[in-house]
């Protein structure tokens, strides 16, 4: 799993780390592994380091020490570097002398932005091969100042981050004004929940260990070969029936794509048996006649799961069957349509002791809440988690599953190319399979995640290596080889 840790925790972290090892160790210890970085970026974007040039930004404390520290690095393997200070008088001391004795340029940028204009932002900037920014550590909170964004605004070459985006909140990846967007970020000790949060800022990550003695997490990822070891297959003593039997009740006479694409998601998930219940009997069987289907959940036959929800509708009859699918003690997956029912009546989920996963989108989660998910997600969904004590998969580029008194899991999805109608459909049938095979339902959430981004991107990249738009049945039609390459990577 890859964990990530909040800026109090680093910082505790940090001050342990303190007392074991010399001063300025840790901080020469990540210098060296983002100059390193730097190096590695300059050889493959440049053909070479020495002789390039580097501009640091570098601001007050400790973070614009490491981005000094690392050009006195730089200089050691001839690079040329500059670093504008954007406090000069709260420069980093030792890091600022360190740049002055390898030969470094050290340029204090003006105090306003109408200065900066006059001198020009170029002139201060140089022509670099590469910028790091150095301007806002763990500590920082709030936008940039003027001053750093209109040099940010100038930059003209890629840009390295240290430890995060300068302006982008570490702990929530929320964005009140303007911030960096780095190609590449260097973090130091530990990730960040802003490395997940806002990984579209954040560009390719890397981590420089530095000694650091760090509690359990509170947001964790699951890496994808966790995925794919875990993910259900027939064993040599399973039948159809073993490995879980999925509900699916779904779709409509207005929607009748819904119950199409949630049965599809379950059936690709799994090698079980799908069963259907509702209107949409027909269209389920003309794409899958795999599946066995009635008209009503009484007369379904026995499953292992629910999934309830997605194009069903909001009229009585629709809230009827919600009601008789909570009702059981089965694991049961509300979606869409359902979640609307929830909403106007959350009575009937908040007392089911049985697993129950809910899949909110940012607007379903304010029906259900009375309010926007905020800047912080993660407390966000924890909280309705916790309220209602069911598993709450809060859809979005970086997705996020809370189930009561654990830790949050956030999927990344590396893109958003399931950004599309009906590809929710496909993931609730996706996470309704899962938990018909007996899977912890948070487990179940967030490898449906996983998969169901990798099978989006995957279809984005079919015809070509740029990607183009899709929709949600092409995502559905790589589910299978998502969950393959994932189980690939685990057999490794």
């Amino acid at each position: 799993m890859l964990d990530y840790y909040t800026a109090d925790e680093v910082r505790a972290a940090e001050a342990e780390l303190f007392t074991r090892v010399p001063a300025g160790m840790p901080m020469h210890r990540a210098a060296f592994g983002l100059a390193d970085v730097v190096a590695r970026e300059l050889r493959e974007r440049t053909g070479g380091v020495a002789g390039r040039t580097v501009t640091l930004l570098v601001g007050s404390g400790d973070n614009g020490g490491d981005a000094l520290w690392a050009g006195s690095f730089l200089r050691r393997r001839g690079v040329a570097v500059r670093a504008v200070l954007l406090a000069p008088e709260r420069a980093h001391v030792a890091g600022l002398a360190a740049l002055r004795r390898t030969g470094g340029r050290i340029c204090p940028a003006p105090a306003t932005v109408a200065e900066l204009v006059v001198q020009g932002p170029g002139a201060l900037l140089g022509t670099p091969d590469l910028v790091v920014d150095g301007i806002v550590g763990i500590s920082g909170r709030g936008p940039l100042r003027p001053v750093a964004a209109e040099l940010v605004a100038g930059v003209r070459c890629p840009i390295i981050a240290a430890d995060l985006p300068s302006g982008v909140d570490p702990d929530t990846g929320a964005l009140s004004g303007p911030a960096v967007r780095a190609d590449v970020t260097v973090t130091f000790g530990a990730l960040k929940p802003v490395h997940a949060l806002a990984a579209p800022l954040c560009g390719r990550i890397e981590l420089v260990p530095i000694g650091l003695r760090l509690p359990d997490a509170n947001l964790i990822a699951l890496e994808p070969r966790t995925v794919g070891a875990g993910w259900p297959v027939p064993g040599p003593f399973d039948d159809k029936y073993t490995q879980g039997v999925t509900g699916v009740c779904a779709g409509s006479a207005t929607y009748p794509g819904a119950a199409v694409l949630c049965a599809g998601g379950a059936i690709a998930a799994t090698s079980g048996l799908v069963r259907y219940a509702g209107t949409g009997a027909a269209q389920v069987l003309a794409h899958f006649p795999e599946v066995v289907a009635a008209e009503t959940i009484s007369s379904a036959g026995r499953v292992q799961s629910w999934v309830c929800g997605p194009g069903a509708g909001t009229d009585t009859a629709a809230r009827d069957r919600l009601a008789e699918i909570l009702a059981t003690d089965l694991p049961v997956v509300v979606d869409a349509d359902g979640l609307t029912l929830l909403a106007a009546e959350p009575g009937l989920v908040t007392g089911r002791t049985a697993p129950t996963v809910l899949t909110p989108h940012a607007g379903e989660f304010a029906r259900l809440t009375g309010s926007e998910p905020g800047p912080d997600r993660v407390a966000a969904v924890r909280k309705l988690a916790e309220s209602w004590q069911v598993t709450v998969l809060l859809k979005g580029r970086a997705t996020l599953i809370a189930s009561p008194g654990r830790p949050v899991l956030v999927n990344e999805a590396g893109g958003s190319w399931a950004a599309t109608a009906g590809s929710g459909d496909v993931l609730s049938g996706i996470i309704a399979a899962l938990l018909a095979s007996g899977r912890d339902p948070a487990w179940a959430a967030a490898a449906a995640a996983r998969v169901h981004a990798l099978a989006a991107n995957l279809a984005a990249h079919s015809a070509t290596t740029a990607g183009a738009p899709i929709s949600a049945s092409p995502l559905l039609s790589h589910v299978r080889e998502a969950i393959g390459t994932l189980r690939e990577l685990a057999a490794r």
